[in-house]
């Protein structure tokens, strides 16, 4: 059996009751902080004990590596990536060169990524910051336009499946609109659905190809005045019909402070409500607990999205000399800060 929900672990290795745990619950896959960051030889060792506990080989091994300040793997041990904004700005006359290093960037983290096992990026982050919006997004956006992300999201996205890494696009339906950390609060956002639909929705229509999608915490109360996104049935309808994503959907982390409830009734909420899967990230274990007690087999149509977005990572990366490409990719963007970017809390 294999549960849907995918969970992190309290530090750089796993300890017997977490171990005993992940066997026992068997859940689909697993994400990784900084808190389980220390080493190349020491992350590679943790993604091989995470994957032992479940029995199968094709366990996702997720992580938030964009670039800027939303980067797990840091120097000494990897190189800094640059927010996504910057990669709207460089070269700003040339815009086909934009698209060029921006997979380049992706296939230089996906590369960094394979060496460690980690299989699952979630990038690209497809929302459209608007003015006035919460920083929480701010430079992690490509640009402050649909068009500009759409192009950059999937020019991102195809780096990481060039070198063998599951994207996760995000934030479904849109978060650039919100006015708070959903980190912290609840947002809403009371734009009219057109408006919605000819700006915040486009990046997502126009990558509805993509394998994997992450949900947004946030109200939109021309879709479900009363829920977020998240646990909205209307808001996931919206998704599958209207954006026209077919791919696995999985839920932002359950943890988070926008969410109301329990986090066993979070779980049963965002399951109930379409999403495929639910993330929980936190690796406290009694909160674990409450979630898998919520959370059913991972069975259907969402078995079915999710064995789908497994196969469409690839065993064998297209040819890299990840050399000449770091040397390439550094200099385009000497003398631009990677670590630029609004100091606010880790995303």
């Amino acid at each position: 059996m294999t549960l849907a929900c995918i969970l992190g672990c309290s530090g750089p290795t796993l300890t017997p009751d977490e171990r005993d745990f992940f066997r026992d619950v068997r859940p689909w896959g697993f994400i990784l902080f900084r808190r389980n960051v220390e080493t190349p030889e020491q992350v590679r060792a943790l993604v091989d004990a995470l994957v032992e506990t479940t029995g199968r080989t094709d366990v996702p091994v997720l992580i938030d590596q964009e670039g800027g300040r939303v980067q797990r793997l840091r120097p000494p041990h990897w190189p800094k990536y640059p927010p996504g904004r910057a990669y709207g700005q460089v070269s700003a006359n040339d815009p086909l060169v934009q698209r060029e290093l921006t997979r380049l960037g992706a296939r230089l983290i996906a590369h960094d990524l394979r060496q460690l096992g980690i299989n699952v990026d979630c990038l690209p982050v497809l929302d459209v910051p608007v003015p006035g919006a919460h920083d929480i997004i701010g430079d992690r956006a490509y640009a402050e336009d649909p068009y500009t992300v759409s192009v950059l999201g999937r020019a991102a996205a195809e780096g990481l499946m060039a070198g063998g890494v599951l994207p996760v696009v995000k934030h479904i339906p849109g978060h650039g609109r919100a006015f708070a950390d959903s980190h912290e609060a609840l947002p809403t956002v009371d734009t009219a659905l057109e408006e919605l639909d000819a700006w915040d929705f486009q990046p997502f229509k126009a990558l509805s190809d993509m394998p994997a999608a992450m949900t947004a915490h946030v109200v939109y109360t021309a879709i479900d005045k009363k829920k977020p996104a998240t646990t909205s049935k209307k808001a996931v309808r919206l998704i599958r019909e209207e954006l026209g994503f077919g791919g696995l959907l999985m839920s932002d982390d359950l943890s988070m402070n926008a969410l109301s409830g329990g986090l066993g009734e979070r779980a049963r909420d965002a399951l109930k409500a379409g999403c495929d899967v639910v993330l929980h990230c936190n690796g406290v274990m009694a909160e674990m607990q409450q979630v898998v007690s919520h959370t059913g087999k991972l069975k259907g149509d969402a078995k079915r999205r999710a064995e789908a977005a497994m196969a469409r990572i690839v065993r064998a990366p297209e040819p890299f000399d990840p050399a000449e490409a770091r040397a390439r990719f550094d200099e385009a963007f000497a003398g631009i800060d990677a670590a630029a970017g609004p100091k606010v809390g880790e995303a």
